[in-house]
């Protein structure tokens, strides 16, 4: 069992519960990135200030709107940075370290098969839409449910939180009108 830079409020969870939270809080309005880290917070149960939220504002729409790093990936890179970052300036060979990059890659390599597209960049993942339109928004938001998802389920293995889900895969995508 890996022990968290927070202290987590819960003993069990159901990650699906976590995407479906995500998903929702991404269509009420939070930028991908914004909504991951909303969820997780509030999910988890944690007691960090809301400035977490904050912060991963500016990694939305590919970082600052610019079309590169997925935000729903981004969101999961500091959500993971959060539970299993390091705070000490004690070179790459730090545990924390390695074990941050080691879930920082795991997470990578499962949403870039998972988004079906083999990417992370939000360019590539968005070229056939509208931004902020129909299908686009859909999509976006089932990305960061995606995300939402392999990070509780990360979390829960790393930190011997019991998984409450029967299946351990995540959500199919649903319409956004399926989202309440």
């Amino acid at each position: 069992m890996l022990e968290s830079n927070v202290k987590i409020g819960v003993t069990e969870i159901s990650p699906r519960a976590v995407q479906q939270a995500a998903e929702l809080n991404f269509k009420n309005g939070y930028y991908c990135c914004e909504a991951l880290m909303a969820t997780i917070k509030q999910e988890f149960k944690l007691d960090v200030p809301d400035s977490v939220i904050a912060m991963a504002s500016g990694m939305a729409v590919g970082a600052g709107k610019s079309g590169c790093v997925c935000g729903a990936f981004n969101g999961g890179i500091l959500a993971l940075g959060m539970f299993f970052g390091r705070t000490e300036q004690n070179g790459p060979t730090n545990p924390k370290s390695v074990k941050c990059m080691e879930l920082t890659h795991e997470l990578h390599d499962w949403f870039k098969t998972a988004n079906k597209k083999n990417a992370i960049c939000c360019r590539v993942l968005t070229k056939e839409f509208n931004m902020g339109q129909g299908e686009h928004k859909e999509q976006c938001i089932f990305f960061t449910g995606l995300c939402a998802w392999k990070v509780a389920e990360i979390v829960c293995r790393e930190c011997d939180i019991k998984n409450l889900d029967e299946v351990d895969e995540p959500c199919e995508r649903r319409a956004l009108s399926d989202i309440v």
